[in-house]
């Protein structure tokens, strides 16, 4: 659904640099990548695909009413994860699906109870950390808006040990949506999308918790949703053009040495 946005700030100084296009039928939600593998994500089905050639290696299709909403997925051989939520659903339910990252054969389930709809997970330092996103509109609950949305470190048993917000710069940007995909990069700095602009929010996590800080923005050639780094090579980013279901990848750039803003 169109959404009214901000006006557009002047051009990002930073802009990823695209690469190459992949059709791929279920590019509705994000992409996840592993080696010369890439895994196209919808709401309820995903495809494997070859990178090298564009050929479809495996597709599961799961039943809507028991998995309505899939957001992102990372990948952790063997194991595809995925984090899902029943959205627009609510009050909000969050969970983890793990699938057979060759065969794409759902393993399970795994219920998570967060401070919104999970929107991405992924692995980092010892811990797994987890997007809670929020909504102003469709999907939100009352008394929670796009400014309440949360990343939660959890521990190797899943208990939290820390909450982020985030800035109110990037805020303005994702609302009235929220943050749809996330990945730790280079530098021990976080990777972040909205829903709609084609911009890549550049963060730091403070120790301990608290605000996440902006460090910079980077212009991207696809609009939101969820992201993936290529593997050993920390400056490729996969993200999706939902409009055509394809794959796109992008060159990143080089992040200069600058004073970390979260104005």
């Amino acid at each position: 659904m169109p959404v009214d946005l901000p006006p557009a700030p002047p051009p990002a100084a930073l802009i990823a640099a695209e690469i190459r296009r992949l059709p791929a039928r279920d590019a509705d939600q994000g992409v996840a990548v592993s080696g010369d593998t890439v895994y196209a994500i919808s709401n309820h089905s995903i495809t494997r695909i070859a990178a090298k050639t564009g050929q479809e290696e495996a597709r599961w299709d799961g039943d809507p009413a028991r998995f309505p909403h899939l957001n992102s997925c990372i990948v952790r051989s063997p194991i595809l994860i995925c984090a899902a939520s029943n959205y627009p659903g609510v009050p909000m339910r969050s969970r983890i699906e793990r699938f057979d990252a060759r065969t794409l054969k759902h393993l399970g389930t795994q219920a998570l109870d967060g401070p919104g709809s999970l929107t991405w997970v992924v692995r980092h330092a010892g811990g797994w950390w987890a997007c809670y996103a929020n909504y102003d509109e469709k999907g939100g609950e009352p008394g929670r808006d796009h400014s309440f949305t949360t990343l939660v470190r959890y521990d190797a048993r899943w208990h939290v040990t820390a909450e982020w917000r985030f800035p109110q710069a990037v805020l303005d940007r994702m609302s009235p949506r929220s943050a749809s995909g996330g990945i730790w990069g280079k530098g021990d700095l976080l990777y972040v999308t909205g829903h709609d602009r084609p911009e890549l929010y550049v963060l730091r996590a403070p120790a301990g918790g608290g605000p996440l800080t902006l460090v910079a923005t980077i212009a991207t050639p696809t609009g939101g949703q969820a992201i993936a780094l290529g593997g050993k090579d920390q400056n490729l980013l996969w993200s999706i053009e939902r409009r055509t279901h394809e794959l796109v990848a992008s060159r990143l750039p080089a992040l200069p040495r600058m004073t970390p803003n979260d104005d």
